[in-house]
């Protein structure tokens, strides 16, 4: 007879006055208290998965080492980690397009969401990065929410520091009919510590272990903004730093994008103390991202070889085009730099500024680029066929929840 699996511990909650930092109508004035939850600390938690989560999860992280192993480790992982920031930034409704992007990364700041989702991007790799390293602690996770934060109008001058006011989520002006009130600022740095303590633990399933993390941090909603971007950011952390990838990240974002209502209830449902079927749908989450990916993979490897039979078999547009198999934009700045390398290599011949100009106008006449800017230095160019590959992927992942949701009871 199995024994019974012991509850995830629930939020407690706390009562502390309030009073708002600007004038307001009657219910603002009236708002004298705010109740806030306490998420209870997990370092030491008990939680091990039924028979089928336990399965679940190791089907996910099956598909995650075969992403890592074939895509994931070359081209596709810059792609994958372009297409991670634009889905966890349109979780936060931040949108853009690929042009938008491409301006962003010259410096165009014609869409606030296109900057967003690059600096996004950055403190992903930037996290990753350091927990591959060995490094997933408190230094890490500031200096990732950093360069998230960097130049930001409002929050900028907070950026890498825990928050110091209370925050809450939604409810409008005061924190009286917020979906969540995280917990007081003085709570926050022994509630964080403790979080890095569970990070520390080897005795979790890495994808649960990241599931819960991600929970955890949400409901401790650390800093004054920044919170869903870093969070997610950390599953991808937590998976690099248990080993269970070397240089691929999950698309987890990519799937959580495409039922937002159920990622938010989810959250709702851990501070109740009810945590496996938030581990589930991580876990579904990595495995069905993993294998879309992969399928994009071999997708893009197709529009590579078509490229190459066109106009990118030898020379500069070989080079160019290289750049192509591992983003949908490319820069002025860093096609030359790529062409300064292959000149210094022997691979090819000419000036850098000379060769960018012809090599350039080829791929624009035979569609493999289009411009994205009218400017005539600092420019950006987007290949298409990549771009339409990476839309298809997310309407793949789309079309996948929306399957799940008819075949389930969610």
């Amino acid at each position: 007879m199995s024994r019974p699996r012991p509850p995830w511990p629930a939020h407690d909650t706390v009562v502390r006055p309030w009073r708002s930092a600007t004038r307001g109508d009657r219910t603002v004035r009236q708002t004298a208290t705010v109740t806030a939850s306490v998420p209870p600390c997990i370092a030491d938690a008990h939680w091990e998965p039924d028979g089928a989560t336990a399965a679940l999860l190791d089907r996910s992280l099956t598909a995650l080492r075969a992403l890592d192993e074939d895509g994931g480790a070359g081209p596709l992982h810059r792609l994958l980690t372009r297409t991670e920031a634009v889905a966890t930034s349109r979780i936060e409704h931040e949108d853009a397009t690929a042009e938008d992007v491409a301006r962003a990364l010259v410096g165009v700041r014609a869409n606030t969401s296109a900057s967003v989702m690059v600096q996004a991007g950055d403190a992903l790799e930037r996290l990753v990065r350091a927990a591959g390293a060995g490094h997933l602690d408190e230094t890490a996770l500031l200096d990732a929410h950093r360069g998230l934060l960097r130049g930001d109008p409002v929050d900028g001058p907070h950026a890498g520091r825990y928050r110091t006011v209370q925050n809450w989520i939604g409810g409008g002006r005061t924190p009286r009919d917020a979906d969540h009130v995280p917990p007081p600022p003085e709570f926050v740095p022994s509630l964080m510590a403790d979080l890095f303590a569970f990070l520390a633990r080897d005795d979790l399933h890495p994808v649960a272990q990241a599931a819960i993390a991600h929970a955890q941090f949400e409901s401790i909603h650390p800093f004054t903004d920044g919170n869903g971007r870093t969070g997610r950011a950390l599953v991808a952390a937590v998976l690099r730093h248990r080993g269970a990838t070397r240089t691929a990240s999950p698309p987890v974002s990519s799937v959580l994008v495409a039922e937002r209502t159920r990622y938010f209830q989810h959250l709702t449902q851990y501070r109740e103390g009810h945590v496996d079927a938030w581990v589930r749908d991580v876990a579904i989450a990595v495995g069905a991202g993993s294998d879309e990916a992969l399928v994009t993979g071999l997708l893009l490897g197709e529009v590579a070889e078509d490229r190459a039979a066109t106009t990118c078999a030898a020379g500069p547009h070989a080079v160019l085009g290289r750049a192509l198999d591992q983003d949908a934009v490319l820069t002025e700045d860093h096609a030359e730099e790529l062409l300064r390398r292959a000149i210094a290599r022997g691979d090819v011949s000419g000036t850098a500024e000379t060769l960018l100009e012809t090599t350039v106008t080829d791929l624009c006449r035979a569609g493999v680029l289009r411009p994205v800017t009218a400017r005539r230095r600092r420019r950006a160019w987007i290949a298409p066929a990549v771009a339409a590959e990476l839309d298809a992927f997310a309407e793949r992942v789309r079309a996948g929840v929306e399957a799940r949701a008819h075949r389930v009871a969610w």
